[in-house]
């Protein structure tokens, strides 16, 4: 199977960049499956049911959330009607929507798609993410009940991640942390099968600070003080990601791929 997850939308022009650019990946790449994360997508600051739907409409099969998930207030009816939107599985259990599902893909294949929050240096008090995704894979076999796993675990620290990654090793086919903004350069398969990357990056504009305009986090950082709302940058967008390729029969990662696709940082393809 083929894979392809975008990190997280930035704004408008990260939407703008989804909508003329994923349908062309979906088509040039043969992908069987796409995973985006758009907690970001509606001004920096969550996701609205408008621009969940457009995303889907430009050809994600999932939108992931994340610490934003419920900042939009009209993504929180949607979540309980479109099973195509996640919010994060550790999130109370009394919150709306689910952390994981099982989707079809073509050639009556199955993807599960799970999302955890991590819990260091975050500001709110989540359940555990390890404990939260464990009983999730052991439902659902990788190679058996489904044959592709994709586990978003959305964090501040690298070294969650990475503990998540090796956790979820031999059970998933592909871990990809988001949440930073910033791509890592650490693209690799694990031990037992499972393809990992610290950070996605974002669809959005890198002439910014984690794609906000430049103006006003720079002026916090230097004086201590606040003036304005951070607003997204509205220059050219690179999509960043991953892509991997999986083997139908074990779900186990054959290929894994940094995405950087147009704007300022330099294109690539898998």
């Amino acid at each position: 199977m083929r894979l392809l997850f975008l990190g997280d939308v930035m704004g408008r022009t990260g939407r703008a960049a989804i909508a003329e650019r994923l349908p062309k990946l979906r088509e040039a790449w043969r992908l069987d499956f796409v995973v985006v994360n758009g907690e970001n997508a509606t001004g920096g600051m969550g996701l609205s049911a408008d621009h969940a739907r457009g995303i889907l409409a430009a050809g994600a099969d999932v939108v992931t959330l994340g610490d934003h998930a419920f900042d939009q207030k009209d993504i929180v009816p949607l979540l309980e009607q479109e099973p195509r939107i996640l919010r994060p599985i550790n999130y109370s259990k009394l919150a709306p929507g689910r952390g994981a599902r099982v989707y079809d893909a073509p050639g009556g294949r199955k993807v599960l798609v799970a999302q955890v929050l991590g819990r260091v240096f975050m500001k709110q008090p989540f359940d555990d993410p390890f404990s939260a995704i464990e009983p999730v894979l052991k439902a659902h076999p990788l190679g058996g009940a489904v044959q592709a796993v994709v586990v978003d675990i959305h964090a501040e620290a690298t070294s969650e991640k990475m503990g998540m990654g090796h956790w979820c090793d031999g059970q998933a086919s592909l871990v990809v942390g988001t949440h930073t903004h910033v791509p890592t350069g650490d693209a690799q398969i694990l031990p037992g099968g499972t393809a990992y990357l610290s950070d996605a990056g974002m669809c959005g504009d890198y002439n910014s600070v984690i794609g906000m305009e430049k103006l006003e986090p720079m002026r916090r950082f230097v004086t201590g003080m606040s003036k304005a709302r951070f607003e997204p940058a509205a220059g050219e967008a690179t999509l960043s990601g991953v892509f991997v390729e999986t083997d139908d029969r074990t779900g186990r990662a054959l290929r894994v791929a940094m995405v950087r696709q147009g704007g300022r940082l330099q294109d690539a393809a898998p």
